[in-house]
């Protein structure tokens, strides 16, 4: 099992909100603790999606569109779309 080195931060993940029926079983108001070595929990599919955001986090970059630290991310399923907002935890 992949250890989050001790010197580099972990993020938290909300689930703001769920658009049908998530089939990993997240819920509104979930939340979760990952970095890019540990997935924390998040659905597989979700994690693969936004872990170049994460890495970019991860490293020391910023995204451009993340406001005030809050970065919004759509699950890939787009027929259950779960939305989660990510910080630094």
């Amino acid at each position: 099992m992949a250890v989050t080195p001790e010197n580099m931060g972990r993020f938290k993940a909300t689930v703001k909100s769920i658009k049908g029926h998530c089939g990993a079983g997240h819920e509104v108001g979930q939340e979760l603790t990952l970095s890019c070595w540990d997935p924390g929990g998040l659905c597989g599919f979700f994690f693969h999606d936004i872990f170049y955001y994460l890495s970019a986090l991860q490293f020391g970059g910023e995204i451009p569109w993340a406001r005030e630290g809050v970065l919004t991310l759509e699950c890939p399923d787009r027929h259950n779309l779960v939305t989660l907002e990510l910080t630094k935890a």
